[in-house]
């Protein structure tokens, strides 16, 4: 093994500027996929934070996934009813209080009752449709971040004004509200009521900054006609990953509807997938294509030893020795560049997170990167295999040479 490692290191230090290249090669590859990793992950899981701490994990509702089972048909296997108009019901959570305290007692986070209201707001002769959502200020504060999400005045200051609300930034520079602004509110049951804006959040969320509202509980009941009203809990788990099965349990435990951030954004985290598969496939090209500067050095130098290669076999050595000679002589250059390339990966990385961006709705921004030491072994990794196959033809195709053909043709 020593001679073997003696051969390569010789052969390398002969030939050094193109060995540099090849180093260059693999480093470019390596940092380059590192940095891309880092940053499609790392806008990925930003977007995916943003989503779960703007939003509630898991949201109960009054709603039921499938209509009630009519008494006929659990009689009668087989009766069959349809197209039956079902009576009315009182809209809300039956015993909303004894519901949240046991859902609640097995609960490893937060819970906060709400009212969710479809309302009309009329704003300069124009009618916008917005969401009203009643909620506690300080239970609100513990299931969402919308307490410190405020640019304007405060949540806690929907308790210092008769039906005082807190509105999205978009929809306040759409509508051209400001705080102390009074403007109509009214429902679809006819019922409206004078609200005053006391504040301004902004979420970064633009479909919750165009168009929801926010206001104490008994604001959105008055609105509702109904005194008692709570349609929806808002949960907050501590460990957000475990909100489908949470929800499953909730819902069934209670038989009210359960959605949690994971099935509320199902498709997204599909595209998600895919997008992940894109980077990969994109990482790897990146690292194939530096394998090629690699499977040139190598060839080069195997073209230009074919003499000393007839000597080294007429000496005595074997085909796998001499294999093995351009193989170790590969790997070096691919473990130089590797470490090279961690350090231009890292300083990259580095450097983009320190752009920002400036957007007219929110504060500067910097780039979402992630440092994964995942990214820096599937890089690495790569690029050694990817050496090790680059210098297994030529080397093979070496070692085959006839030592008696190619002296005698030199001489």
């Amino acid at each position: 093994m020593g001679l073997t490692l003696s051969i390569a290191f010789t052969h390398i230090r002969w030939r050094l500027r193109q060995t540099m290249v090849g180093v260059v090669g693999v480093a470019t590859g390596v940092g380059f996929a590192i940095m891309m990793a880092s940053l499609m992950e790392g806008s990925q899981k930003d977007f995916v934070a943003q989503l779960v701490d703007g939003l509630p994990h898991i949201t109960v509702s009054d709603e039921r996934r499938a209509p009630p089972v009519q008494p006929a048909t659990s009689v009668y296997t087989d009766a069959y009813i349809h197209n039956l108009v079902t009576k009315d019901r009182r809209p809300g959570i039956k015993n909303p209080l004894s519901v949240m305290h046991m859902v609640e007692e097995n609960l490893s986070g937060a819970i906060a009752p709400s009212v969710r209201a479809n309302v009309l707001v009329r704003q300069a002769g124009r009618d916008v449709g917005a969401i009203m959502l009643g909620v506690d200020p300080l239970r609100e504060a513990r299931v969402s971040n919308i307490a410190t999400k405020m640019v304007e005045g405060e949540l806690s200051n929907l308790n210092r004004a008769s039906n005082a609300i807190v509105i999205g930034g978009r929809m306040a520079l759409r509508l051209g509200l400001r705080v102390g602004n009074t403007l109509p509110i009214s429902a679809s049951n006819g019922r409206s009521i004078a609200a005053t804006v006391v504040g301004i959040y902004r979420t970064g969320v633009a479909q919750i900054d165009d168009t929801t509202i926010y206001s104490l509980t008994r604001t959105a009941q008055i609105l509702a006609g109904q005194s008692a009203l709570i349609n929806e809990f808002h949960l907050k788990l501590a460990d957000a990953m475990t909100a489908r099965e949470v929800a499953q349990r909730i819902e069934a435990d209670t038989g009210y509807k359960s959605v949690s951030w994971q099935e509320a954004h199902e498709d997204l985290l599909n595209a998600f997938q895919i997008r992940n598969f894109i980077m990969y496939a994109v990482v790897g090209a990146i690292l194939l294509v530096a394998s090629f500067g690699t499977y040139n050095i190598i060839s080069t130098i195997t073209h230009e030893k074919t003499r000393d290669i007839a000597i080294m076999k007429s000496l005595g050595l074997k085909r796998n020795l001499v294999r093995r000679i351009f193989v170790i002589e590969a790997l070096i250059i691919g473990l130089i560049g590797m470490v090279a390339g961690f350090l231009l990966g890292y300083a990259m990385t580095r450097a983009l997170a320190l752009v920002e961006f400036r957007s007219p709705f929110g504060d500067a921004t910097s780039l979402p990167v992630v440092y994964d030491v995942k990214h820096y072994a599937l890089a690495g990794g790569i690029a050694l295999l990817a050496s090790f196959i680059a210098a297994w033809l030529p080397a093979s195709k070496a070692s085959g040479v006839n030592p008696v053909e190619i002296i005698r043709g030199a001489s």
